[in-house]
């Protein structure tokens, strides 16, 4: 405890630079890659008057040059504009009207994982379910998104739909892959070390519940978890967007990626990064708030050793 700001620290810093040094990283591997990196977007055998587009994309003039230019123009809130998946349409235009709906199916999927810490945390979820929970977090989230896109072609056709798309990509995203399970499990396991400390028996007998004794040292851990599963949701996102056709960032990324649309592909990318530096300083303030009770807590209340 007597370093307790340096964890929290080390993630406030990661949060800050994690938007700048994912934007660069792609900059230097589009330049990493052979040949001219406006030829490689679009090539001269298929496109006319490269040098001009080159020129006009700001690639004439190496990584430096480009990044400055896109970092400064992407500050001030314009992301450029599509290379070759809607030549010339605003990044912007296209980002904000997807983030809703990535936000929504995130937002959705969450519900169940939330649901599974606090069952587990309120230890409601019996053991013997164990087995189920393990079988259940065993189904991929792409099967699933498939089986749904199916249900939901018969059902509404291909071009109907869109709310039941969003609500059956939320309840694949919050099932597939142990995301409510592991919820469930990861929870429990941190709260029954702590159920087994000697402060929280003391706690009892004082008239004390358990939970209220043991929430100020499990909620770091919590924290990291639920960062953790976000994360795992976001990028499970990608693929039920693709899957049911929800025109969400993930959808947006892939459709940009398969025709190398690298005006749209960075600000995405970079999109995403945002939102995990976010988590990660969510988590570092919830540390530092825990930290901090904990080393305020009254006299004769003594933390777990974890």
């Amino acid at each position: 405890m007597k370093r307790w700001w340096v964890r929290p620290l080390v993630r406030t810093i990661s949060a800050l630079v994690l938007p700048m040094v994912v934007p660069v990283l792609l900059t230097l591997l589009l330049w990493a890659l052979p040949g001219d990196p406006a030829s490689i977007v679009c090539p001269p055998e298929n496109c006319t008057g490269t040098e001009a587009l080159a020129e006009r994309w700001n690639l004439d003039q190496g990584p430096m040059h480009f990044f400055t230019e896109w970092a400064t123009a992407a500050l001030g809130g314009e992301l450029g504009n599509s290379w070759r998946m809607q030549t010339g349409a605003s990044v912007s235009t296209l980002v904000f009207d997807s983030i809703p709906h990535t936000l929504a199916l995130i937002g959705l999927a969450f519900i169940p994982t939330l649901l599974g810490s606090v069952l587990a945390a309120l230890d409601v979820v019996h053991r013997r379910l164990d087995p189920l929970l393990y079988l259940l977090g065993l189904l991929p989230a792409v099967i699933l998104a498939v089986m749904a896109a199916a249900w939901k072609v018969l059902t509404y056709s291909e071009f109907g739909g869109e709310t039941a798309a969003l609500f059956l990509g939320a309840a694949v995203l919050g099932i597939a892959d142990g995301a409510f399970s592991g919820a469930v499990t990861g929870t429990r396991s941190v709260s029954a070390a702590e159920r087994q400390q000697r402060y929280t028996g003391v706690g009892v007998l004082r008239g004390e519940t358990e939970l209220a004794n043991i929430l100020p040292n499990i909620t770091p851990a919590l924290a990291g978890q639920l960062r953790a599963r976000i994360l795992h949701l976001m990028s499970g996102a990608v693929v039920v967007e693709v899957v049911l056709k929800i025109d969400g960032l993930g959808d947006l990324l892939w459709q940009a990626a398969l025709v190398q649309d690298f005006g749209v592909v960075l600000p995405v990318t970079t999109i995403f990064a945002c939102f995990s530096a976010a988590l990660l300083l969510v988590q570092a303030l919830v540390e530092g708030a825990a930290a901090v009770w904990v080393r305020w807590s009254p006299s004769g209340v003594v933390g777990s050793s974890a």
